[in-house]
């Protein structure tokens, strides 16, 4: 187990993506600053106060190893940084200390099953090429991303999904990437079943 700072955000993290922060609270800007004296590293973590309240430290809850990256500190004190997903993160237990920042014992998660194989991912690649086909996207030229067997596959497919970040944290915490690509499968087939074909001009 180690010590980590917390940083809860409504937005998911996923290991190897990253994603622009622009740091304001003054607990926060103590917080990087420690930081960047350290390791470089905090845990981002998915809450939305205004569907869940307060974040309450609760064992077991699931969050992303963020590394700082590029980073800009702003002449009022505010700062613009680079956030890089390592790891993911359950919370072993709150930490009661005299910072203003939350901090938490967590654990490091790896999965607790095999990788999916090359077959199984082929499944994903070709429900998001349908998915591709039939919906009209940001992505430049309607080309689907190019994703490598090697990568994990599901974070980077569902780092690239605009969709509610609460569905997000359900793929961040599947036990496996077979599951996580379960998560990914079902989500497309709802797409298509209301999205018919495209007509031929």
């Amino acid at each position: 187990m180690r010590r980590l700072p917390l940083f809860p955000l409504p937005v998911v993290l996923f290991p190897g993506a990253t994603t622009p922060l622009h740091i304001f609270e003054p607990r926060y800007r103590q917080m990087v600053a420690r930081c960047l004296e350290y390791d470089r590293q905090f845990g981002l973590i998915f809450h939305d106060a205004d569907r869940m309240g307060p974040f309450e430290r609760t064992e077991g809850r699931m969050g992303t190893v963020a590394q700082i990256g590029e980073f800009q500190l702003l002449q009022d004190g505010r700062s613009l940084l680079l956030a890089h997903g390592m790891s993911r993160f359950r919370i072993e237990d709150g930490i009661e200390s005299d910072t203003p920042y939350l901090e938490a014992l967590v654990s490091l998660v790896d999965d607790s099953g095999p990788m999916a194989l090359p077959s199984r991912r082929r499944i994903t690649l070709g429900l998001l090429e349908q998915v591709m086909a039939r919906v009209e996207t940001d992505a430049e030229d309607g080309v689907a991303p190019q994703f490598s067997q090697d990568d994990e596959l599901s974070f980077r497919i569902a780092a690239t999904i605009r969709t509610d970040p609460a569905w997000q944290q359900a793929v961040l915490e599947g036990a496996d990437e077979v599951a996580r690509l379960d998560l990914i499968d079902h989500l497309f087939q709802q797409v298509l079943s209301t999205h018919p074909m495209r007509e031929e001009p």
